[in-house]
């Protein structure tokens, strides 16, 4: 599961993607590594981790990651090849969601490809190319589908009629994600692929003065999007690299403190990509190791156990589950069995954000 960074040339997406690099902007737990030189994969800030290793005393504490992709810049006319455009539209489509970095800041040192600062026309412009691709996609499928209703194909012909809305859309540089949808529309969305149906978060990079409150180009952006459902979130990368040169948590403290800000940006920017993509956390507690485990939002307990080997999927007999404020309540598992907090549950049992369980299986 992949979130990709996109943007324009120069609107920060480099020196967003190098703080999410340097795990000092967030806690000395948390390090990060570089799979290549465009994919790093980034451990999720849960305090959670922290305070049970404060009770259990573990050997080592291992958080949830998520993987963050830095796509090269789009230009106009990316759709038709122009720039890296079909390298960009081609890093797209491999992600499962989309963090659209937005510039929010004047500074007449770094220049702007359209000239201006204007945050909702940028938006429109990287709408615009990707709902175009979109519709080279959707053309095709849509030839297919109609030769099949005029044959009689009473299935295909609800299928054609879905598709000439979304494209109705799309001509209009409306995302796919913003059409209504019932049920069956939405299998119809998943199987097109589309990469303006991928759900997004907005970023607004903004300059220091701003990072709290944001400014008139937060609020515009705010407003372009508001149909769209998504998530709009405030930082400012250039003071987030400022954050991460700074080598002790107490300095990274002082510093947050005199800017209004009770953690880094990048750490709230990971747990909404950690959202964004229906991604949610169960613990496995032992001496040895606490460890945060990363399953789709629904996952069912043998689905869970399938996370840490294959073999206790297949062989699942049960889970035995603590809810995380009853292990916290109580101080440890053995006085959290004694007060019958403990559930035991079988291969239906849809696991909750924060379960700490353990898998009982036989191969």
């Amino acid at each position: 599961m992949k979130c990709g960074i996109v943007g324009l040339p120069n609107v920060g997406k480099s020196t967003l993607f190098n703080c999410l690099s340097n795990a000092k902007a967030q806690s000395a737990n948390f390090p990060f590594c570089t799979i290549e030189p465009n994919i790093g994969v980034v451990n999720v800030p849960d305090e959670r981790l922290e305070v049970l290793e404060k009770l259990v005393h573990p050997e080592r504490v291992m958080p949830a990651t998520v993987d963050i992709v830095d796509i090269a810049g789009l230009v106009r006319g990316a759709s038709k090849g122009e720039g890296l455009g079909n390298q960009f539209l081609g890093n797209i489509r491999e992600t499962n969601a989309i963090i659209h970095v937005l510039r929010c800041f004047d500074n007449d040192n770094i220049t702007h490809v359209e000239g201006s600062v204007n945050p909702v026309r940028d938006k429109e412009t990287i709408d615009m190319e990707l709902c175009l691709k979109d519709l080279d996609t959707l053309d095709k499928r849509l030839d297919k589908e109609r030769k099949a209703a005029k044959v009689g194909n009473r299935e295909a012909a609800t299928v054609v009629e879905f598709l000439e809305k979304v494209k109705t859309s799309l001509e209009d540089f409306r995302p796919a994600r913003t059409i209504p949808m019932n049920e069956d529309e939405e299998e119809i969305m998943k199987s097109l692929q589309l990469l303006t149906a991928k759900p997004i978060l907005y970023v607004c990079n903004v300059d220091e003065a701003s990072a709290v409150s944001g400014n008139k180009y937060v609020d515009a952006v705010r407003e372009a999007v508001k149909h769209e459902k998504a998530e709009v979130l405030v930082l400012a990368a250039a003071t987030e690299a400022d954050i991460t040169e700074l080598e002790t948590y107490e300095e990274r403290k002082m510093f947050l403190d005199e800017i209004g800000l009770t953690e880094p940006g990048v750490s709230r920017l990971i747990r909404s990509a950690f959202r964004l993509l229906s991604l949610q956390t169960y613990f496995t507690v032992g001496v040895k190791e606490v460890r945060a485990w990363t399953i789709p939002v629904g996952a069912t307990a043998p689905q869970a156990a399938g996370v840490i080997h294959t073999d206790f999927e297949k062989g699942f007999i049960r889970a035995e589950v603590i809810k995380y404020d009853d292990y916290i309540s109580y101080g440890s598992e053995v006085k959290v069995r004694e007060a019958g907090k403990m559930h035991v549950e079988g291969k239906e049992y849809v696991v909750e954000d924060g379960d700490i369980m353990h898998f009982r299986f036989n191969v």
